[in-house]
């Protein structure tokens, strides 16, 4: 069934599926936002969304280099 009751004008999530909390900023790695962005999206209005996805470019600057992994073993010679 296709037409206009099915059709709703709503922002996309900007989520891609690669959820992990960054630990120093709260945010999500994937879509930068925080969790109770995340938590609440569903149940925002429009203009909330719009104003989140305009803010989230600005935000990757807060996400620093974790030094964990195999690159942090490798530089101290593990």
């Amino acid at each position: 069934m296709t037409g206009e009751i099915w059709s709703r004008e709503e922002i996309d999530s900007p989520c891609v599926k690669v959820c992990v909390v960054h630990p120093d900023a709260r945010l999500c790695v994937g879509c930068l936002r925080t969790m109770d962005e995340i938590a609440a999206w569903s149940r925002m209005t429009a203009e909330t969304r719009r104003a989140i996805m305009a803010d989230l470019p600005s935000r990757a600057g807060q996400l620093t280099q974790r030094r964990g992994g195999r690159a942090a073993r490798q530089a101290r010679g593990d």
